[in-house]
């Protein structure tokens, strides 16, 4: 529910605010580092908000009996870090970016995993889905129904690089579940 409240808050601002916290990659190289983690809450209109507070709100459906407010705020922060560290350095026909769209991925990989962890078969199938929408993305693009929802190119690096950090943030769930297999 934080994350909610942020984003929505972060939608409520005026352009002027909400300019100054995007990810924008000049701003970024100029020393306004605050925006690798502040674009995560700006959303380039409704559609594109109503979107991804769905999506958080069923990621807690479908995996929320493996959160606690914790674990998944680090899980978040750590994804929309990685999204936007990835974009940085890896995406650089990618100058502004916003939307939950990559931690979102990443908390859901991370999600998949716990379900492995505890031996939950679709967790292997979650994870295989979004391995197939990712190798779908870079290999066709965006939906261009969703372009046109959200009135703005996707981001769709930003969901490779937030996969990347669910599975970072998944490795000590993994090792843990080796040592009690020992």
């Amino acid at each position: 529910m934080i994350v909610i409240a942020v984003t929505v808050l972060g939608y409520l601002l005026d352009n002027q605010i909400s300019g100054s916290l995007i990810y924008q990659r000049d701003m970024i190289n100029q020393g306004q580092w605050w925006r690798i983690i502040s674009a995560a809450f700006f959303h380039t209109n409704s559609f594109h908000l109503i979107l991804n507070v769905t999506a958080v709100l069923l990621l807690w459906v479908l995996h929320g009996n493996f959160y606690n407010t914790q674990s998944y705020l680090l899980t978040f922060f750590f994804c929309a870090f990685m999204s936007s560290i990835g974009i940085h350095f890896f995406s650089y026909d990618v100058k502004q970016y916003l939307g939950l769209s990559g931690a979102l991925h990443g908390v859901f990989f991370w999600g998949a995993i716990q379900e492995i962890k505890h031996e939950q078969k679709i967790g292997y199938l979650l994870a295989a889905g979004i391995v197939l929408k990712l190798l779908y993305e870079q290999l066709f693009g965006a939906s261009f129904d969703t372009i046109e929802l959200i009135d703005a190119d996707v981001a769709i690096d930003a969901h490779l690089w937030g996969v990347l950090g669910g599975a970072i943030a998944s490795l000590p769930l993994m090792s843990a579940k080796r040592r009690l297999q020992v």
